[in-house]
């Protein structure tokens, strides 16, 4: 974990891949207590910290994840998140492809809970929410391409599932039909950039996220 940016109210990290954000049945330690840890200790603060959690990313991506360190700055990022007034950003290496340098997907994705795994369809079926993303390639390798993701509505694995679906699915994404894994468990998807307004000063707030040290990443990033 690197924290990217911090004041009173917000604190953004850089998460590792294989982190989990909140706790689960795993019992393993989340990053919220990772964070809340950092804040006791840096601040020498006493008794519990005020830790809220206003969005997740799946335990193999990397990248920013936002927490509020107030209840005021919690309830309007909820309210922010909530009606898309945070913008989100993310890069994503695939095999390479013949598709188009840009474009936008538009499909209709089912969830399966028993196995944690969306499906897309290309039209409305029952039980079934709008998906939409834009993409544009970023960068190529030989046998790679880094895709630049701007997502437009939050759906459950939304981009492993779409990507999937248009051929392109991402490098270590076992359950998304990549034919082989990453060495360390990761899946080759970074939660790059987040931009909006402060909940509390109005200011506007724009952070990156430094792509992981596995080589590929630094060879496709460096090609910007």
């Amino acid at each position: 974990m690197k924290v990217v940016y911090e004041d009173n109210h917000i604190i953004i990290v850089n998460k590792c891949s294989g982190e989990i954000v909140q706790g689960d049945k795993t019992g393993d330690k989340p990053l919220s207590d990772i964070v809340k840890e950092y804040i006791k200790e840096k601040y020498n603060k006493p008794g519990n910290v005020f830790l809220g959690v206003v969005h997740r990313l799946d335990r193999p991506v990397s990248g920013l994840v936002v927490f509020a360190k107030t209840s005021k700055a919690l309830s309007r990022l909820n309210d922010m998140f909530r009606t898309g007034d945070v913008h989100k950003t993310y890069w994503a290496i695939t095999k390479r492809s013949e598709i188009a340098p840009e474009g936008t997907l538009t499909d209709w994705l089912t969830r399966n809970e028993r196995q944690n795994k969306s499906y897309a369809h290309p039209k409305e079926v029952p039980g079934a929410k709008k998906a939409v993303l834009k993409y544009k390639v970023h960068s190529v390798s030989d046998n790679y391409m880094l895709l630049e993701i701007t997502l437009l509505t939050g759906r459950h694995h939304q981009i492993r599932c779409q990507l999937a679906h248009m051929g392109c699915p991402i490098k270590g994404d076992l359950k998304y039909g990549a034919p082989r894994s990453n060495p360390d468990g990761s899946i080759s998807l970074h939660s790059r950039r987040i931009e909006f307004v402060h909940p509390v000063s109005k200011e506007p707030i724009c952070v990156e996220a430094e792509v992981p040290a596995d080589r590929l990443w630094q060879l496709l990033k460096v090609k910007e």
